[in-house]
């Protein structure tokens, strides 16, 4: 099946399974206005499934040819079909596929679903597998696209699982702490988070050292998992 035939038969499946009740609903998940075909993730599930069947073997030109057209539609579905669908070939992504995924945000990312998408599964598998591409994630702390700036931090979540990357991730979530926008401080807030299980005493020590001024919201997100002594500790900051 060529990329034109592949994105038509998604189309045709998209609208076989558009919930009106649904559709209606969709964007009070978002503060901003999104376009949707009004189908749910569960139903989503098996046109991925079949995405990834027909381009498993196809050369990557042709698959990222395919992810390309997905974006354009703009809606939230065709996004999500790509960052799932993509998320199987992690193993491959390293330096073209980090620039490549760059240019989709730049591009084609206009809501937090989708920079988390493109961030948390597909930029991180290339830092896994190229751990030096984690040096680019600064310069996009200036970015003036929200988006970008939010995904300088998400793209680090899988290291501060992990436990890794510690002085990259604070210093992303230094140069975002006090971003103007919420969104971006929501995305730090996650990552100081996810990086406090595996490095509670450094992103103690983080916040303590830049209190007063920290955002409550990043504060807010920043304690979910933390001790209960840490937590008293980081919300009296």
């Amino acid at each position: 099946m060529t990329p034109e035939a592949l994105l038509s038969e998604i189309r045709t499946r998209l609208a076989a399974r558009i919930d009106p009740v649904y559709k209606q609903g969709a964007g009070r998940f978002f503060q901003h206005e999104v376009r949707v075909h009004g189908v749910r993730q569960r139903d989503l599930v098996p046109i991925e499934q079949f995405v990834y069947r027909e381009i498993k073997d196809w050369p990557a030109a042709q698959r990222n040819r395919l992810c390309e057209e997905l974006w354009k539609s703009g809606t939230l579905e065709e996004g999500a079909i790509v960052c799932h669908v993509y998320r199987r070939f992690h193993r491959q992504c390293a330096g073209c596929e980090f620039k490549l995924f760059e240019r989709w945000i730049d591009r084609y990312v206009h809501n937090w679903a989708h920079c988390d998408g493109v961030s948390a599964w597909l930029l991180a598998a290339c830092i896994t597998n190229e751990p030096s591409l984690a040096g680019s994630l600064p310069a996009w702390s200036e970015s003036p696209n929200r988006w970008k700036r939010r995904a300088a931090a998400v793209a680090l979540l899988q290291e501060a699982k992990r436990g890794t990357h510690t002085d990259a991730i604070l210093d992303i979530a230094s140069r975002l702490l006090k971003d103007d926008d919420e969104m971006v401080r929501k995305g730090v807030g996650w990552l100081l988070k996810e990086a406090y299980p595996k490095q509670p005493g450094a992103v103690v020590a983080f916040l303590n050292a830049r209190a007063p001024g920290i955002p409550r919201l990043v504060l807010r997100y920043a304690a979910e998992k933390m001790s209960r002594a840490d937590r008293a500790t980081v919300m009296a900051l």
